[in-house]
Formats: structure tokens, sequence, C-alpha cells
């Protein structure tokens, strides 16, 4: 799997973006229900969100 190059700026704001986001939809699926499968669903979106900066290489 290739990883896309961004500029070291650029990263830092893609890197904060995405764990906020990230953060965001954890809370909402907690507010929404952890144990239905929409609070899951939204959850996992979010630590999903919050993991997408791994295959994001810095130049």
């Amino acid at each position: 799997m290739s990883a896309v190059t961004v500029t070291e700026r650029s990263y830092r704001w893609i890197d904060r973006l995405s764990k906020l986001l990230g953060v965001a939809l954890i809370a909402i699926g907690l507010d929404t229900g952890g144990d239905t499968a929409a609070g899951i669903a939204l959850a996992a979106t979010g630590v999903a969100c919050g993991l997408a900066t791994i295959f994001v290489a810095k130049q």
C-alpha cells in the first residue's frame, strides 16, 4: 500500500483535523448509545478517522 506524501505543515493540519473529527464521532457514537449498532458504527468510524494519518507520509 503506497502512502500519500504531503508537506510537514499540511501533515500537522491533516493530523489535527483527523484526530478532532475522530473524537467528535466517538462522542456522537457514545451519545447515540454505545451499545446500539449506530453508536458502535459511529465510534468505529471515529477511530478510523483518528488513525487515518498513519497512511500519510511527510516530505
